[in-house]
């Protein structure tokens, strides 16, 4: 089992993932799956500037992930992803991986109006969101809500149906 982790942040890689993530789980690597961040060279390159030292550090889109992923290329390693939709781990998943746990840390603030259910201070899941979350529960991944590690562990079933 290669990852050990899974975190749904919409700013991705940041000063909380580098400096407090990342030492929590300790992988070898981390990996940012995003479509927008990997084909932007400046955005990539502005990333690459948080990267936590001793840790390897993926940019990649979803496509290239799930491909990397198919063909093993991680299995020797230990990897904490981030992304910033729960559709994203899900196909990791169906690779064959395990994510033993994902963490919701932050996502983007809902429209007005919009059918999103606040599941903490920072962070929302949206109706359309569900499927994803409740395919990855029934996997069996531990899925909390959580910005800091130091927050309480919340269980994402215990504030919406899963």
């Amino acid at each position: 089992m290669s990852i050990i982790a899974a975190r749904i942040d919409n700013r991705l890689l940041h000063g909380i993932v580098a400096t407090q993530w990342v030492p929590e789980f300790r992988p070898q690597r981390l990996m940012v799956i995003d479509d927008i961040v990997a084909n932007d060279p400046t955005k990539k390159a502005a990333m690459r500037m948080a990267k936590p030292s001793g840790v390897a550090l993926s940019i990649i889109n979803k496509e290239t992930a799930l491909a990397n992923y198919r063909a093993g290329k991680y299995d020797d390693h230990t990897v904490f992803i981030v992304a910033r939709d729960p559709q994203t781990i899900l196909d990791v998943i169906q690779t064959g991986q395990v994510v033993p746990t994902l963490v919701v840390g932050g996502t983007v603030f809902p429209e007005e109006g919009s059918d999103a259910v606040q599941v903490s201070s920072r962070a929302y899941v949206t109706k359309d969101e569900l499927p994803a979350y409740r395919a990855i529960a029934g996997t069996g991944c531990d899925i909390t809500v959580r910005y800091v590690p130091a927050d309480k562990p919340v269980e994402l079933s215990s504030i919406i149906t899963l």
